[in-house]
């Protein structure tokens, strides 16, 4: 089945609201997401649904079938060698690259994206820590929880941030919560929403809504 560019954006924000979230989005998050009314992401719901690629029970979430998926990571797997391709050769920053791989995952064949993985060294994970699906759909394991989880005095490697807001992916950069950074949860104070967090050998305040964006894999 050949896929239209509008059609691939709903599969593949289906399934990363699923990778983010246990639970698969609703009717409302997806409208949110890709910034079009309720009714009309109704109708595309219904609408793939009934292209065997969606199901949608009512006022349930939305889950892909298998051959939705297949298409999903398909999308998901260009998109994420593009933008390393464009942070390894071009020179783009991490939080640049997002706006642009949009653009490109629709214009390029599969073949072009299997020469510029083997050219990147086939990487398992884009330049925000975001594993790429292999070719056969697998994806590699990331254990990892949100950095807004940890207890004061866990301590942490950052394995995975968050691509949608660019300018919070620009403070991180700036502050050192970058992939494979060292952190220290110093203390938190839950009643104001806050945590700092030490990176670097700096401690730096974060709300808990921007420490939900990045993710660590817990020592210990």
């Amino acid at each position: 089945m050949t896929l239209t560019p509008a059609t691939q954006d709903y599969l593949k924000v289906v399934w990363a609201a699923r990778e983010w979230d246990d639970d698969g989005p609703t009717t409302t998050a997806l409208a949110a997401r890709l910034g079009l009314s309720v009714s009309s992401v109704s109708e595309g719901v219904k609408r793939l649904a009934g292209q065997g690629l969606l199901e949608h029970a009512p006022y349930g979430s939305i889950e892909l079938t298998d051959e939705g998926r297949a298409a999903a990571l398909a999308v998901v797997r260009k998109h994420r060698v593009i933008e390393t391709f464009l942070v390894d050769y071009l020179g783009y920053s991490w939080d640049e690259v997002h706006d642009e791989a949009e653009v490109l995952e629709h214009a390029v064949s599969d073949e072009f994206v299997e020469r510029l993985a083997a050219r990147l060294g086939h990487p398992e994970r884009d330049p925000h820590g975001d594993p790429i699906p292999a070719r056969d759909g697998t994806v590699p394991a990331v254990h990892a929880v949100r950095l807004s989880a940890l207890e004061e005095g866990r301590t942490g490697v950052v394995a995975r941030v968050s691509d949608t807001e660019p300018e919070l992916l620009r403070y991180f950069a700036e502050v050192g919560i970058v992939l494979d950074a060292p952190v220290r949860v110093v203390a938190r104070r839950d009643v104001v929403g806050t945590m700092d967090v030490e990176v670097a050998s700096t401690v730096v305040a974060l709300g808990l809504a921007a420490a939900d964006a990045a993710w660590v894999v817990v020592d210990g």
